[in-house]
């Protein structure tokens, strides 16, 4: 006998256009009913344009009408709102207290090497007057949806991506505005785009401890917080600051990363610390966490950001830094 497991499995392999992922992991399927040979299945309209509707409906009526003692399959829509059918189980932000340390690369980095275990990621690009998430992945393409929600743009892994940068005319443009509205638009990056059922959602945010990161750590449901920084004597008075920063926000540091550690020379094998001594191990101390990874300046890894081939990367440093990474966030998970 037909059950609605089987229907449900079967949906999975129904693909929501645009975002390529099916039905079940963006989570558009409200009810299965099975009875007497008939199936009715319940979609939401959430963000899908009347014709990405009628097409869906002909997929599902197509796959499951191939089951085994389907007679008839009937597909309705309800509204709704992108904020009901989300389910993020583990959002993380990366942080610091300045820019120009490598937030949005430990973001993209990381995101890549979750996709890679086989995890759903997102990434929500919360650097509003300075974006770089979609450049590092090659993306162009404008998100879809309708007037219910945005469809984010989907990586050529599958990682989904939301910027500002893929919302203007062109990516060089300026944005001009200020703190409310950068607020404003945080959190509609948020509520108002279907991200659909992810495990991580990587949330890139601006330098500082200013409107923008409060947007997300008062707005967004952070379990962890990761700070990038940098070995220079500045460094551990804005290592400070963001650690407070969490701290009075009552998230948890989930560890810290010390990005444009040195600069590796194969042909004297020789590390050049071009910024100074490493602080890994005290700014470690100072976060009350652990140094998930010493990166490198790595120019290979440079030329692949610039071309938009980041999904491209890997070394042993970066594996390393990704396998602490990990067990860092399954170590907040318990």
């Amino acid at each position: 006998m037909l059950t609605q497991e089987q229907v449900k499995e079967t949906l999975e392999n129904v693909i929501v256009p645009r975002v390529m992922r099916s039905l079940v992991k963006m989570n558009l399927v409200r009810d299965v009913s099975v009875a007497d040979h008939k199936v009715s299945v319940t979609l939401s309209s959430v963000a899908l344009t009347d014709d990405i509707q009628e097409e869906i409906k002909g997929q599902v009526k197509e796959v499951i009408g191939k089951l085994d003692g389907v007679k008839e399959v009937n597909v309705s829509y309800i509204g709704g709102k992108p904020s009901d059918l989300n389910k993020v189980s583990h959002v993380v932000a990366i942080m610091s207290g300045k820019g120009g340390v490598g937030k949005s690369l430990v973001s993209s980095l990381a995101a890549v090497a979750l996709k890679r275990r086989g995890y759903e990621v997102g990434i929500l690009d919360a650097d509003i007057t300075g974006p770089s998430i979609p450049r590092m992945f090659g993306i162009s393409a404008r998100p879809g949806g309708s007037d219910t929600g945005i469809l984010p743009v989907v990586s050529r892994s599958g990682i989904e991506v939301m910027s500002i940068n893929l919302l203007l005319a062109s990516e060089d443009d300026a944005v001009v505005w200020r703190g409310p509205l950068i607020g404003k638009a945080i959190t509609q990056f948020w509520e108002e785009v279907l991200w659909g059922e992810l495990d991580y959602l990587m949330v890139d945010l601006p330098p500082g401890t200013a409107d923008a990161p409060l947007t997300v750590l008062q707005s967004l449901p952070v379990s962890g917080i990761v700070i990038v920084f940098t070995p220079q004597d500045l460094t551990a008075m804005i290592v400070k600051k963001a650690v407070k920063m969490a701290r009075q926000m009552g998230k948890p540091i989930l560890g810290v990363v010390e990005n444009m550690s040195y600069l590796y020379v194969p042909e004297i094998n020789k590390r050049i610390e071009l910024f100074g001594k490493s602080q890994g191990t005290e700014m470690a101390r100072v976060a009350g966490a652990p140094l998930l990874g010493q990166l490198p300046i790595d120019p290979a890894l440079a030329k692949l950001c610039d071309e938009g081939n980041i999904e491209r990367y890997d070394s042993d440093i970066y594996g390393a830094f990704i396998e602490n990474l990990a067990g860092a966030l399954q170590a907040s998970a318990k």
